[in-house]
């Protein structure tokens, strides 16, 4: 096996990749050098050029990951309308919390529990609507985009980390859209992606919020948007060591393109589906294939001897396989995230070979018939 990290963030890096990659990083150097200004007009530019993203919408790098564009963009844009927050996973979870008690906006929440979606249809679109793309940690993705109406009257703001470069973006439907380097790309960790349309535009520049704006969510100058941001004049530090890799994962995606990253991920996923059907203990988290994302794939293990454990106990013999695999060098990380149900989550995104991901499904059947025969 070549490359065992099937961890959902930081992801894996791109096939082939070395530090040799970084060579011409512009360590040392400001970001507000030319040399620096211009690596990160060429993130920007990229990323717009693979994603197809509209000419009219905006691309700005911002900190702390997407967690920080996405807290940027709440920050800054609710409280102008109600507010209705989709709920299928944790990070979702994460943003009806803020919304609610942070910025105190008595949020419609639409939940529903994980593997499972809430109901599209449901959606009020005279309110902004904050939602993920994919839920990294419950392996259930949106359908469509066909559930967003075009004439909407609210903002679409939606958190796509996990689903950027490796499923379709329908941007027309969105208005604001976040990402991190780190997820399909496997990039480095802390920066985040903000993708503004003329609407969230239009919001940013007509409506203060009435909350205090800490100085990394600032989007503004004199009443108007800052644009310099979004032609690579970052609010605060970034890493040009990251930067670098993030342009040597850009070039790396270019040369396959964006139907190529899509499909090199669904790929990786029906590798799952078939080793999936094939053996009866173990089965999606995710309760239909529709919604079943091919980025962060969330496997339960069904077998009745392990149901019958109390929870601590079957937490403790799925982490026993997960470990037997890490110390194997089958898999790392591969463990699900701490606050979904237990079982096993494998990053599938394009950066994902499809012969390592064989591999891995191969050593993790013969880790569990060791493992459940001595149970």
């Amino acid at each position: 096996m070549n490359n065992p990290n099937f961890g959902s963030g930081p992801c894996s890096k791109r096939p082939a990749w070395n530090l040799e990659s970084l060579r011409d990083a512009a360590v040392g150097r400001s970001h507000r050098s030319a040399l620096g200004k211009e690596k990160l007009a060429l993130t920007l530019t990229e990323t717009r050029r693979i994603l197809g993203i509209p000419e009219n919408y905006l691309v700005g790098v911002m900190p702390a990951s997407d967690t920080g564009a996405f807290e940027a963009a709440m920050w800054s844009l609710l409280g102008a309308r109600a507010v209705t927050v989709l709920v299928w996973e944790s990070f979702s979870e994460g943003w009806a919390t803020d919304v609610a008690k942070q910025l105190r906006l008595n949020p419609v929440i639409l939940r529903a529990e994980y593997g499972q979606i809430p109901d599209l249809k449901a959606v009020n679109w005279e309110h902004d609507v904050v939602f993920v793309a994919n839920g990294t940690t419950s392996g259930v993705k949106i359908p469509h985009w066909d559930w967003i109406p075009a004439e909407r009257k609210g903002l679409s703001l939606c958190d796509a980390t996990s689903a950027a470069f490796a499923m379709p973006i329908d941007w027309s439907k969105t208005d604001v859209v976040t990402f991190s380097w780190q997820k399909c790309l496997g990039g480095e960790a802390g920066h985040g992606m903000l993708v503004l349309g003329p609407r969230a535009v239009a919001r940013l520049e007509s409506y203060d919020p009435p909350w205090p704006l800490p100085k990394i969510f600032r989007m503004k100058k004199g009443g108007k948007i800052n644009r310099a941001i979004f032609e690579g004049d970052t609010i605060n530090t970034p890493s040009l060591l990251c930067v670098e890799d993030y342009l040597d994962a850009l070039k790396w995606a270019g040369g396959l393109g964006l139907d190529g990253l899509i499909q090199k991920s669904l790929a990786n996923l029906r590798i799952v589906e078939e080793w999936v059907a094939g053996n009866d203990w173990i089965a999606f988290l995710a309760q239909s294939p529709e919604i079943r994302s091919n980025t962060s794939v969330c496997l339960s293990v069904v077998n009745q001897k392990v149901r019958a454990l109390p929870d601590g106990e079957q937490t403790k013999f799925l982490k026993s396989i997960a470990s037997e695999m890490g110390r194997r060098k089958a898999a790392y990380d591969m463990t699900s995230y701490k606050d979904a149900p237990p079982g096993f989550r494998f990053w599938c995104g394009p950066t994902i070979d499809a012969a390592d991901i064989r591999a891995a499904l191969e050593e993790l059947e013969k880790v569990y018939k060791e493992k459940i025969a001595a149970l």
